[in-house]
């Protein structure tokens, strides 16, 4: 009688173990901790979104890096997650979406486009060589 027990209890073993294993997610236990935390940031940056009263699409061009998947997966998460309790967004106020291209200016006004620091940037540059050579020249007459 002892022979049979023994000789059962590693197929029994085996048996609990394969029950208990096929329950398990082993993706998520054998997946890359990089790629999980990107999935998961993607789905965080979805819901920023969201909650600051961004449309999906101003979300996608913001974050082009993301994946667009998990993007909607968290804007969906939290557009429903704010409906059910009742929850306004916060008007945003940091970075704007990227505007439309906007037609390009004629007339008068074509030229006011430009900055002005570029101009002073130009102007000054050359009086700052001019400042630095006449030091060298100076520095390179011998001394009486």
């Amino acid at each position: 009688m002892k022979a049979i027990t023994f000789a059962l209890l590693p197929r029994l073993l085996l048996v609990c173990l394969t029950v208990g294993l096929a329950g398990c997610d082993l993706e998520a236990l054998l997946a890359d901790p990089k790629v999980v935390q990107k999935e998961a940031d993607s789905r965080a940056i979805g819901g920023a979104c969201r909650h600051g009263l961004r449309s999906i699409e101003d979300c996608y061009s913001m974050n082009e890096k993301a994946s667009k998947a998990a993007i909607f997966a968290g804007w969906k998460d939290m557009d429903q997650y704010m409906r059910d309790n009742k929850i306004d967004g916060i008007e945003p106020k940091g970075l704007k979406p990227p505007a439309p291209a906007a037609s390009t200016p004629t007339g008068e006004n074509a030229g006011a486009s430009e900055p002005a620091s570029d101009n002073k940037a130009e102007a000054t540059a050359p009086k700052d060589n001019a400042k630095a050579s006449s030091k060298s020249k100076t520095a390179k007459k011998p001394a009486a």
